[in-house]
């Protein structure tokens, strides 16, 4: 199963990526990697992985074409970006900062990093173009499902979404380390800004989950009892 991008910039320019959700460490991605891949470049503190057996950083070696491809693009430069998934497409225009958030992020919860693949499911229902409230009502409504079933398993099942501030503050983590990792090779506005931009949805989760509560609180009771 893959997802399909395509950055139409003008009548000449345009980029195209193939995401194969299901992928294996891109070992022959490696002799032609830049340095800041490597694992032990700006490591997250809460990395799992030993260099022994992961020389780079599994979302760096995923990353770098793409970061390479937008270097020194402005971040406000407007595109057509055209998503095709499995279930529908979609077409958008608009600038390379929400287009190129919108494309790192599913690399990125796919990958190989143990921590980013957390987001793996939100990457299998891929949703390009997400506001911050469908973020977060995503992100909670995954979690309460899985909540759900583990209740029924015969687990304990965390109502409070505790677990789930805990998972973004790791996430957390690694949005720091991979910021640092990438500061000082981007040139250009492009990256940075959508990089910012995602990991600014993901640290909402972590350190105001109850404002993200309060904002989607009028989506999901509109129903009255009906739900």
């Amino acid at each position: 199963m893959a997802i399909e991008y395509s950055f139409t910039l003008d009548a000449t320019h345009q980029l195209n990526y193939r995401i194969e959700l299901e992928r294996s460490y891109d070992a022959a991605a490696l002799p032609d990697a830049p340095k800041w891949t490597r694992l032990d470049c700006q490591q997250c503190s809460n990395c799992p992985l030993q260099k022994e057996q992961f020389s780079h950083c599994p979302a760096a070696i995923d990353l770098y074409r793409v970061i390479e491809d937008f270097q020194g693009l402005p971040a406000i430069k407007k595109a057509l970006v055209k998503v095709h998934t499995p279930a529908r497409d979609y077409s958008k225009q608009v600038s390379l900062e929400e287009g190129l958030r919108s494309l790192l992020g599913v690399i990125m919860a796919t990958s190989g990093c143990p921590v980013l693949g957390r987001l793996r499911p939100m990457a299998e229902q891929h949703l390009p173009f997400a506001s911050p409230q469908e973020f977060a009502l995503r992100s909670i409504s995954l979690y309460l499902t899985r909540q759900y079933f583990n209740l029924r398993e015969g687990h304990t099942a965390d109502w409070d979404l505790k677990g789930l501030i805990a998972t973004f503050q790791q996430l957390q983590l690694v949005n720091q380390a991979f910021w640092q990792r990438i500061h000082d090779t981007c040139e250009g506005d492009s990256n940075l800004k959508a990089f910012l931009s995602f990991f600014s949805m993901a640290s909402s989760m972590s350190y105001s989950l109850e404002v993200q509560l309060q904002k989607i609180r009028p989506l999901v009771m509109s129903a009255g009892e009906g739900l």
